[in-house]
């Protein structure tokens, strides 16, 4: 029952901008992002390992800057002209021509171009000698794996989503030792949830010590 409840009341993914925790470990790729439309050659390319919010920023800033978003994997070149573009996740494939193409047309009037990946641009395949020389010169936009002041935010986030309130001494003690993902962190929001369930007890630090193990060596999260 207790289970059925929570999933009831379950909040909606917060995806709005001024939900996205802002620390030092993303402050200079968030910053590079708000410098819109003053990006060199109007590109910017988000990078970032999985889990750390491309996503996030980049549907923000596109609902912002009236941005067309393209399909990597058949993008309609054509959408764009004239108007700003969003691709996801372009190191996982996409055509080399139609990006050539996307990176030119962005530095036109009213033109713009946001591209996430989790490798930085100068690492992505590139056949064509002209796609290269302007990828190597892509601004980036770097995200790094969460500092305390973002994966905590993170951690709250995710326990929100669940309709959760855990004991405040809950954070600085995860925090203390759970590796510094945001993928972990959902890991950890989901097995003190299970877990709560299972036991019929509050998410506190002493669930959370049973659960996950007191220390870093124990945090097997995947078993």
């Amino acid at each position: 029952m207790a289970r059925q409840l929570r999933l009831t009341l379950k909040r909606r993914v917060a995806q709005r901008r001024e939900d996205y925790a802002v620390g030092p470990s993303n402050a200079a790729a968030v910053a590079a992002l708000d410098a819109w439309p003053a990006w060199h050659a109007g590109c910017l390319a988000l990078v970032g390992p999985e889990g750390v919010g491309k996503s996030h920023l980049a549907q923000a800033w596109a609902a912002k800057a009236g941005a067309v978003r393209l399909d990597r994997e058949d993008p309609d070149v054509s959408a764009a002209a004239g108007r700003p573009a969003l691709v996801e996740d372009v190191d996982q494939g996409v055509s080399e021509e139609a990006l050539f193409h996307l990176i030119n047309m962005a530095g036109r009037e009213g033109g713009g171009l946001l591209l996430t990946a989790r490798t930085p641009p100068a690492s992505w395949p590139a056949a064509l000698p002209d796609l290269r020389s302007r990828l190597n010169a892509l601004p980036v936009g770097l995200i790094e794996e969460p500092d305390d002041i973002v994966l905590e935010a993170v951690l709250r986030r995710l326990f929100a989503e669940r309709s959760i309130r855990p004991s405040e001494d809950i954070y600085p003690y995860l925090l203390r030792r759970m590796p510094r993902s945001a993928i972990h962190a959902r890991e950890i929001v989901r097995r003190l949830d299970e877990s709560a369930d299972e036991r019929q007890r509050p998410v506190s630090r002493a669930l959370a010590r049973e659960v996950l193990g007191d220390g870093a060596d124990n945090l097997d999260l995947f078993d």
